[in-house]
């Protein structure tokens, strides 16, 4: 095993790249803008380029770095192969053969979500766990599966497409994903904002929600303080996520669920009661699995992009 490793979370704004230990450590950590001009054929150019100048800036040679690895925010398979990237433009896109071209190192590719999941799993939430699912609650609902310290990725690289679980046949509003009752209608950011909305009519009380945004922290923040339809609001969207795990449970058998994200922030509040209506609905012999808050942040993506390489 050499002694360094790229982590590299491609975003629709930001390329965030880390340099690692083969044991984990995290050496540097920097972003460069994502060139999405032209196609967004210059990315990969780009990140060869911050990749080489990094090494040269530290005397590392490119024969002392066991490889590469890097999330995309799309579908991957187990080749590599990126099935179409709205966000980058990219239609089909072997990857993982252009950047070992490229680099003359070892590449693994993986969904971004995929491999937060992994990375907390390794250094972060899910330590000590060698089975977890993840939830990122953020803008959407992305997630990962790791089942015996591996992804699980799918035959066309969508396992773990958690948020697009359906929660409600009677939806009649769509999702962006086009589909009606994702899970991610509910429980993202902005799912949260959208049900706190809709549930305000029916509210004869005063909420303090009314002098905010009315996002999902102001939803959270609220409840903390005791404000009864905050309460009422986070307490829907926590049974709407504890009936999906229970589900998830079903199949997986997980040892933890770890939520990340920024609607994660609201630390236990919504741990607890998710945690409560997992029990209440989960089949017994996969009820003890613990409800776990996601401790890397945005580098969690980084760290699993090295641990996929690794593995």
């Amino acid at each position: 095993m050499k002694n360094y490793a790229f982590g590299i979370d491609v975003g629709g704004t930001t390329v965030k790249m880390g340099l690692f230990t083969t044991a984990g450590e995290m050496v540097n950590k920097w972003e460069i803008p994502t060139n999405t001009a032209d196609g967004a054929v210059h990315i990969l150019d780009d990140i060869e380029k911050a990749m080489r100048d990094e090494l040269a800036s530290r005397n590392i040679s490119m024969d002392d770095v066991e490889g590469v690895g890097i999330g995309i925010p799309g579908p991957v398979d187990k080749d590599g192969v990126v099935n179409k990237c709205v966000n980058l433009g990219w239609g089909v896109t072997p990857l993982r053969e252009k950047m070992e071209a490229k680099l003359g190192v070892k590449v693994r590719v993986g969904n971004d979500a995929n491999v937060a999941a992994l990375g907390e799993c390794w250094m972060g939430g899910g330590k000590g766990f060698n089975d977890i699912v993840m939830l990122t609650l953020g803008t959407g609902v992305g997630g990962g599966v790791v089942i015996d310290g591996k992804l699980v990725v799918g035959v066309g690289g969508s396992a773990g497409e958690i948020g697009h679980i359906k929660v409600d046949y009677d939806e009649t509003e769509s999702c962006n994903c086009g589909g009606k009752g994702c899970l991610e209608y509910y429980a993202s950011a902005t799912g949260i904002a959208r049900m706190a909305k809709r549930m305000r009519p029916s509210f004869k009380g005063v909420t303090s929600l009314d002098a905010t945004e009315g996002i999902a922290k102001d939803v959270f923040d609220g409840a903390k303080a005791g404000d009864e339809f905050c309460l009422s609001v986070a307490d829907k969207a926590c049974n709407i996520l504890g009936k999906a795990i229970a589900n998830l449970a079903s199949v997986t058998d997980p040892g933890a669920f770890v939520i990340g994200g920024g609607v994660s922030k609201a630390g236990p509040i919504l741990t607890d009661a998710v945690e409560k209506y997992y029990k209440q609905y989960a089949f017994h012999a996969c009820s003890s699995a613990k409800i776990v808050i996601a401790t890397l942040g945005n580098d969690a993506g980084m760290y699993g992009c090295v641990k996929l390489l690794l593995d």
